[in-house]
């Protein structure tokens, strides 16, 4: 695995320009199964960044509808839809050096065939490597809400990344997004609506209640238990 996660921009004179990043890059400690997972298993399921666009059916060896993920963690969750989904293709990115390596540990247990995942920055990856309408579903579940105001900026769900997104998908296509802060609820709410394009698919217009397809995280379990609130959107592109 090729570790240049920040990759750098420049304009059409050469220099480098700043770029607000909506993560915080952390290579982390790797444990020894995470390592070895990377050393093993990366070259089967692993997916090295690219500046052109990826062929999906040769990607997965076959044609099926696909789903990416943005920022899966430690991929359990991942693991557990392909698992329960093998008619899909789940394409998933973090970049998390050891939830890769925990995700591919998980995956090859499970000796999933329909997993391929990629350590690098979500939105180079859809600029560059995902082609237009190619999409079935984008989700984007509990990305860093960047509490402080000063933050939000920072935070993914911006206009012109959903717009992004939205290009990426296929008509009919799902954009998929869970958080446990509800003033980010709320801001993911207000920038869908004004995204031409897009339908919420809430009945009430706001939120979904939790669809079988999203797996609960033991995070998410522990947060009931304490009473705390999740917020699913699901917006479907309609043109």
């Amino acid at each position: 695995m090729i570790n240049d996660v920040i990759s750098p921009e420049f304009d059409e004179n050469g220099r480098a320009m700043r770029r607000i990043r909506s993560f915080v890059r952390r290579q982390g400690r790797l444990t020894k199964g995470q390592q070895y997972a990377l050393d093993n298993y990366w070259p089967v399921m692993g997916l090295e960044y690219q500046v052109e666009p990826v062929d999906m059916v040769t990607l997965f060896g076959r044609e099926a509808p696909t789903v990416l993920e943005i920022g899966f963690g430690m991929g359990a969750s991942l693991v557990t839809m392909a698992t329960q989904n093998p008619q899909q293709n789940f394409l998933g990115i973090e970049v998390h050096s050891p939830g890769v390596g925990a995700c591919l540990a998980d995956a090859h247990e499970a000796q999933l065939s329909n997993l391929r995942v990629m350590c690098h920055d979500a939105v180079e990856v859809l600029q560059n490597m995902i082609q237009d309408a190619s999409l079935d579903m984008v989700q984007l579940f509990f990305p860093d809400p960047w509490h402080k105001a000063r933050h939000n900026k920072r935070r993914i769900v911006q206009p012109p990344f959903v717009e992004l997104v939205l290009g990426k998908l296929k008509i009919g296509g799902v954009f998929h997004m869970a958080t446990d802060w509800q003033p980010y609820a709320e801001h993911m709410l207000e920038v869908m609506n004004n995204t031409a394009g897009y339908r919420n698919l809430s009945v009430t217009q706001d939120y979904v209640p939790r669809p079988e397809s999203r797996p609960l995280t033991k995070f998410e379990l522990r947060g009931q238990r304490l009473g705390h609130g999740v917020w699913d959107l699901m917006f479907e592109r309609v043109k």
